[in-house]
């Protein structure tokens, strides 16, 4: 196709559809299993979003840096193998598919376990593909042909497998303890799915009188309505407060129960009076106290969040209600002694924002401290790498502090635990299929746990599961250890950890060898997006406004390591410029191209040619070293300014006098060769940022066939000459350039007319220089748009011109008749005066505290943003007034 059809405008959304569909159809993004390929191997495991997920900016982000990483690894000539998937999710799941029941009037309770999990079933298959074809519009080029579920007949069977042989080693286990429970969801949850917010709260202070009602310690709790509950208050054993008390009992308060003064060390004396109640069925740390002491634990608080029988007066009480009739109560006996606010850290539920109760519960248990130990020595040892290092730290200091992980749900959506109790010998079986009669007894009244696995649980055996294990897979064998994992933090133990932790116990190798954590996208300010703050910037709409590639690229551009992204509509709105300066600097280009791609000789190129080439060669090398190293956004930069300053703003200007025949042939046909060349190769570079708008252009540029996936990476296609970096070449065409941009600034400052006729001096002290800007002395007029150009030693600033001082050159630019200086002058002194009322206003804003202490702090920054912005235009101003004066006075 020739380039004079390309159109005008570069529309995306026709284009997208036309290439997804044109890839998926002809298989490319599917990998190799088979053992007679030897190309390196190249595996990424996608972090399943849920189900019941919609794309938002963190997906996108996640998918973005997947797919630059899989489409270069594919142009480099490995075997990439990006295997997708989606997580059941079970308590968000559970939650949306009951929401909708319960819209229609239905009750799961009512419908029975079988025909509630066939339902989500129904709503999984009818809703569960949305995000993938969410992923898909962004570009994603997973092998779609290898799609995995977390509840798949593969995964589950893996599932079943790997509790079995957890139990049998002794590392899965059943216990009571405390747990993380939502009262709203009905089930527990692990330590990390729990969201601590930082929340105003009281410290209530209260007595517990000792047996003869005379005295006692004073407690302090943030959760009075705990106290029903307390078995025993603890001091510490060398707290000489309570070393000769009367009494070793107290009464609490409320109930009429006589309760135990115990000594412990746990206890700070430190912290209030030194004395702390114990409430063992409602607090992690006492219960490992009541533990230690055998204390009876007293749930007073059920698993709805109601006050149980064992609450007494208080029972039936929702939990909150129940805080502010304990303390009114304790008020009215005065036993409160005083109530102060606290500031204190509360943990809500991470589906649904409850309140999370700790609870004591029967539940299942991963013993985690050996299988964390050699999850750590595989990051110390470099057999994994976290990056950003940063990360690892935080890797480490979860690790080494792991408690064990409960991972028994109280839902029905997920994979039901393989463990199964026989109600007439009442003995435990746990076993990957279901028993038909009890192997210890031979009954066949078996009853199987009804909780159900923690979604982490299944999504932790991710990296080999999904590859068909405990079968030996020619895909498990090609595949893994998988090359990278691209995550945000914030699953960094959720997941992370946890798959470090199974594929090294269960595949005796770490199930990736890099893992590279990317940081959050926030709004322009720097605010996490949220929809109660209204500052979401949703990905499907920002598609549609601006295209795939320009929302990509700008996430590119700005992941930089460590680093939270900042974006905002405006920012990938520039970046949509960039996608259209690409497709008018290739429109422009293929009007200049033959059918074939030409060839070039070394003695053809002009001095622009050789730099030209220079530059995409050390270009090249950054994009390939970013990527390799994971600097996504220096790869993209890199990119940008190659294309948008270095080939559009410099080459293509440059080489228009030979494009245009003003050069004689040999000098026109390689200007076309080293045209075709560039743009050949900067489509490849750019492709992994922006697969759509790269691959449109590829099948309209001569010489080129298939898809541009295909394409060998710059410097790996033999079929072309290799291009070197050519130093002396580049120092050549930066002096021009600088005395080219030198002109150009003049221009600008001194406010004059692009048309206007110039006359210039440029005198440089190195004879190298003059040799060089002599030779190239046509280039310099034509992109400087000057009529004169003189070229001499260095010596004074001739009079009445205005003068920049470039690092190779002195650059002065003649004035007179060329700019009326009265005129200018008074357009300057003009433009002052606006700036310093501006200023004045801004400053008045910036010295009143009320407005300091009122407006919001984005509000505040902005107008200090302005004011340093007025204060510089104007310091500018002025520096070009002093120079108009001092030609003037010298004029005259």
């Amino acid at each position: 196709m020739s380039g004079k059809e390309i159109n005008k405008g570069y529309e995306p959304a026709e284009v997208e559809k036309r290439w997804y569909a044109y890839w998926e159809e002809n298989g490319l993004f599917q990998a190799d299993e088979n053992p007679a390929n030897d190309a390196e191997a190249f595996s990424i495991v996608i972090p399943p979003p849920n189900v019941t997920g919609v794309l938002h900016m963190g997906h996108a982000l996640n998918t973005t840096l997947q797919d630059i990483l899989c489409r270069y690894r594919r142009l480099c000539g490995d075997n990439v193998l990006w295997l997708p998937g989606t997580d059941h999710a079970g308590i968000a799941t559970q939650n949306v598919v009951e929401r909708q029941l319960a819209a229609d009037g239905v009750d799961r309770h009512q419908m029975g376990r079988q025909d509630f999990i066939q339902a989500v079933w129904q709503w999984r298959q009818k809703y569960g593909s949305a995000i993938i074809r969410q992923l898909k519009s962004l570009g994603a080029s997973c092998d779609w042909s290898r799609e995995r579920f977390t509840m798949d007949d593969g995964l589950s069977a893996a599932v079943r497998k790997v509790f079995v042989e957890l139990y049998e080693q002794g590392l899965i286990y059943q216990g009571n303890y405390i747990i993380n429970w939502c009262p709203r969801c009905n089930t527990a949850l692990a330590d990390i799915e729990v969201e601590h917010e930082t929340l105003q709260g009281h410290l209530y202070h209260i007595r517990y009188p000792y047996e003869n009602q005379e005295g006692g310690p004073v407690v302090a709790t943030t959760r009075p309505e705990t106290m029903l509950g307390d078995t025993a208050v603890a001091v510490h054993p060398d707290d000489a407060r309570y070393a000769d008390i009367s009494s070793n009992h107290v009464m609490l308060p409320l109930t009429g129960r006589k309760i135990p003064i115990i000594r412990d060390e746990y206890v700070d004396m430190e912290f209030g009076t030194g004395a702390l109640k114990i409430t063992p069925a409602h607090d992690p740390n006492d219960f490992v106290v009541g533990e230690k002491h055998g204390l009876e634990s007293v749930k007073v608080i059920d698993d709805n969040g109601i006050m149980s029988e064992a609450a007494g007066d208080f029972a039936g009480m929702d939990r909150f209600a129940c805080r502010e009739a304990v303390v009114s109560a304790l008020q009215e006996q005065g036993l409160l002694v005083k109530v102060e606010d606290y500031e204190h850290s509360v943990g809500h539920c991470y589906r649904c924002a409850t309140v999370v109760e700790p609870n004591l519960s029967r539940q299942w248990f991963v013993k985690t401290r050996p299988l964390a130990e050699i999850a750590v020595d595989a990051v110390r040892q470099e057999q994994t790498r976290i990056v950003p290092e940063k990360w690892k730290n935080d890797y480490f200091v979860w690790m080494e502090n792991i408690r064990d992980w409960c991972i028994s749900r109280q839902i029905w959506w997920g994979h039901q635990i393989p463990a199964w109790t026989c109600s007439d010998c009442e003995k435990l079986i746990v076993a990957t299929k279901a028993p038909e009669a009890c192997p210890h007894c031979g009954s066949i009244a078996l009853v199987q746990d009804p909780d159900v696995l923690d979604t982490w649980f299944s999504s932790a055996l991710w990296p080999f599961s999904t590859m068909g294990w405990p079968e030996k897979t020619p895909l498990l064998e090609r595949f893994y250890p998988t090359s990278v994992l691209v995550t945000g933090f914030d699953i960094l133990f959720f997941w992370v950890a946890r798959m470090m932790m199974m594929g090294i116990h269960f595949m005796a190798q770490v199930p990736f060898y890099d893992v590279y954590v990317h940081a959050l996208v926030r709004d322009a300010d720097g605010k996490k997006m949220s929809k109660s703050s209204g500052n979401v910037i949703d990905p499907i709409s920002v598609i549609e406004n601006y295209g795939t590639d320009a929302l990509r690229f700008t996430l590119a551009a700005f992941a930089a390591q460590g680093r939270d992204i900042k974006l905002s509509e405006k920012r990938i709105e520039g970046y949509r410029h960039f996608i259209n300066k690409l497709w008018n600097a290739a429109r422009f280009s293929l009007m200049h191209l033959e059918a074939e791609h030409p060839e070039f000789a070394e003695s053809d190129l002009s001095l622009a040619d050789r730099w030209i080439l220079s530059r995409l060669k050390c270009t090249t090398k950054l994009v390939s070293d970013s990527l390799d190293s994971y600097y996504f956004n220096e790869g993209a930069n890199g990119l940008y300014r190659f294309v948008w300053h270095e080939f559009c703003d410099w080459y293509l200007e440059a080489a228009k006098p030979a494009l245009y025949g003003k050069i004689d042939e040999k000098s026109q046909n390689a200007t076309r060769a080293v045209l075709w060349r560039v743009l050949h190769d900067v489509l490849i570079l750019l492709h992994p940022f922006v697969p759509f708008v790269t691959e449109e252009i590829w099948h309209r540029l001569p010489g080129t066939s298939d898809s541009i996936m295909r394409a060998p990476f710059p410097g790996r296609d033999s079929k072309l000459p290799e291009i070197n970096a050519d130093a002396t070449s580049e120092t050549g065409m930066e002096q021009i350039m600088e005395v080219i941009t030198a002109v150009r600034n003049i221009r600008g400052e001194m406010n004059i007319s692009p048309s206007a006729s110039l006359s210039v001096l440029v005198q440089a002290e190195d004879a190298d220089v003059r040799t060089n800007l002599e030779s190239h002395k046509n280039m310099i007029v034509t992109l400087a748009r000057i009529a004169d150009l003189e070229i001499a030693p260095a010596g004074e600033k001739p009079r009445g011109t205005a003068t920049a001082i470039a690092s190779c050159a002195a650059v002065s630019v003649y004035l007179e008749g060329v700019i009326d200086f009265a005129k200018e002058l008074a357009r300057l002194d003009k433009e002052i005066s606006k700036l310093e009322k501006e200023i004045q206003g801004l400053e008045k804003k910036l010295n009143n505290q009320g407005f300091l202490s009122k407006a919001p702090a984005d509000v505040v920054e902005q107008v200090r943003q302005q004011h340093a912005d007025a204060t510089e235009k104007i310091g500018k101003l002025e520096v070009n007034r002093e120079k108009i004066q001092q030609i003037e006075s010298v004029q005259t």
